[in-house]
């Protein structure tokens, strides 16, 4: 595919979280968040740049600095207790998506769209400095958000309903393609087939992925969540958080499509591999 022309990530600061919630656990989420006294060491807070013909994407947008420096962004009461337990975030001045991006060479303007795997707090951070961009969410994900108690499953209505901001929601369609089986809906952004967006639920209802497709070089799938560690992905594991049925299948699907591609590069949010993995697949100019 010669529409794409760079793929970068950028890392908007770091978190520590849970080792259950890296997984592997059998441990139900409120049991191991109420009894675990770990942190895992820092991991990167990733959002993927994709330099496309048509316009610069983003995959995901990262964690807000207002997180660690505006003591009410996140909720109080029960729910404040939970998201302390959660995770932990460091984020430094320079670590905005603005900052980030100018550092590899791209003004936050030049933002065509922003593709968001799902709708919790740390990748959704960057919506405040895209209102010029187009915001794609699947249908099913902004639904989830929409019902009630959306603090309590992850989604901070406040930081994602903002103000102007040119929302995109689609449905997965029936993809005719055999190179992507065993998915067979999807959403090809720009109707190319370099990028195509396929359905990956289990961490939330409504996740997707990113499989980027070049001329140059082994497939990409940005999967957000669906793992924090391309390794246990490939043996089959699934993280602690989200729905365990949901997430077991997603993750078999990505198997399957691995075998179809040996070389397909699984590029997960917080993997903190990722960086290396994608600088390995794109050659030695990678960001």
């Amino acid at each position: 595919m010669t529409t794409i022309n760079r793929v970068s990530v950028v890392s908007t600061g770091t978190v520590k979280i849970r080792p259950e919630h890296v997984g592997p656990t059998t441990k139900n989420l409120y049991v191991w968040l109420a009894t675990s006294r770990e942190w895992t060491q820092p991991r990167p807070i990733n959002a993927y740049v994709v330099q496309h013909a048509d316009g610069l994407v983003l995959f995901d947008t990262g964690q807000d600095i207002a997180s660690v420096t505006d003591p009410g962004y996140f909720p109080g009461g029960v729910n404040g207790v939970i998201y302390d337990r959660l995770a932990q975030f460091e984020i430094g001045p320079e670590q905005t998506l603005t900052r980030q991006l100018a550092a590899i060479g791209y003004d936050i303007r030049d933002v065509h769209t922003a593709v968001l795997s799902h709708l919790h707090q740390d990748h959704i951070g960057g919506l405040p400095e895209l209102a010029h961009a187009r915001i794609v969410i699947s249908e099913p994900e902004w639904a989830s958000m929409r019902r009630p108690l959306a603090a309590a499953r992850g989604f901070l209505r406040s930081h994602i309903e903002l103000p102007g901001l040119r929302w995109d929601l689609i449905q997965p369609e029936p993809l005719d393609d055999s190179t992507i089986a065993p998915f067979n809906t999807g959403h090809d952004l720009f109707g190319d087939g370099s990028l195509v967006l396929l359905p990956t639920p289990g961490h939330t209802p409504g996740s997707l992925s990113l499989l980027v497709r070049r001329s140059d070089g082994p497939p990409l799938l940005m999967v957000g969540d669906l793992t924090y560690d391309a390794d246990l992905l490939a043996a089959g594991e699934i993280p602690g958080v989200g729905s365990k049925s949901a997430l077991r299948r997603t993750v078999a699907q990505v198997n399957e499509l691995r075998a179809l591609h040996p070389d397909l590069v699984v590029l997960a949010a917080h993997d903190p591999a990722a960086a290396g993995l994608l600088a390995q697949a794109v050659g030695a100019g990678a960001q």
